[in-house]
């Protein structure tokens, strides 16, 4: 019933990135970006641009940080690999993390998508250039690869002082981010909140996967 009710969840929260992305499409649509591009939610995202206004310092720093997240995907592809080699069969691998690699790849693809089809584009110009800015592709990667972190090392490690000491420091990471990206003001608050929406979805339908294989795994192992 609790996978169940998680599973809708983030279907749910899935439908609402669609949606939301539909009305930043439809919704106070106004040319007010870089070069005259145009931004839904206008009003709303101007204000609140205008208020935390522009710090490249905090850009720079969540840019670089954003690296943090990839080299825990990094992580668990080792761990994935180690398994293949030593047990010799793709099958043998742990399920949780051939999803997990599934998962990395669906939060890759959907970051490529929106690169290759702009919803719209940041306030301002990196490094003289327009970049796609909808959703908040560093704020995307984190909430989607941090929540796996804590899940797995709650699953992986022992020892509850190290598993606390992590948790602690992914989440506190993840608020950082989160925060870092939204006042850094290179994107509109409707990026970030897009990128929310669609990263607590995926996760959600994940950790769902993962609960309901370890379900069948007990009932296989009580049958035998």
């Amino acid at each position: 019933m609790k996978e169940r009710k998680l599973f809708y969840v983030g279907l749910i929260l899935i439908v609402v990135f669609v949606f939301w992305t539909i009305l930043i499409q439809t919704v106070d649509v106004q040319p007010v970006g870089v070069n005259g591009t145009v931004v839904g939610f206008a009003t709303l995202n101007c204000s609140f641009h205008n208020m935390t206004g522009v710090n490249m310092t905090i850009y720079h720093i969540t840019d670089w940080l954003g690296l943090v997240p990839i080299f825990c995907c990094m992580i668990y592809g080792v761990v994935g690999f180690v398994q293949l080699i030593k047990r010799k069969s793709l099958l043998k691998v742990d399920i949780d993390i051939l999803l997990l690699g599934v998962y990395y790849v669906i939060v890759i693809f959907g970051y490529l998508i929106f690169e290759m089809i702009p919803i719209n584009y940041r306030p301002i110009l990196i490094d003289g250039r327009m970049e796609a800015s909808y959703p908040s592709s560093t704020t995307l990667l984190v909430l989607s690869v941090m929540p796996t972190v804590i899940f797995q090392v709650d699953r992986r490690i022992k020892n509850r002082a190290a598993r606390k000491n992590i948790t602690l420091s992914a989440i506190l990471f993840s608020l950082f981010m989160l925060i870092g990206r939204t006042i850094a003001g290179i994107h509109w608050l409707t990026d970030i909140i897009g990128s929310i929406f669609l990263s607590a979805g995926l996760f959600l339908i994940y950790y769902v996967n993962v609960l309901r294989l370890d379900k069948k795994r007990e009932e296989y192992r009580g049958i035998q």
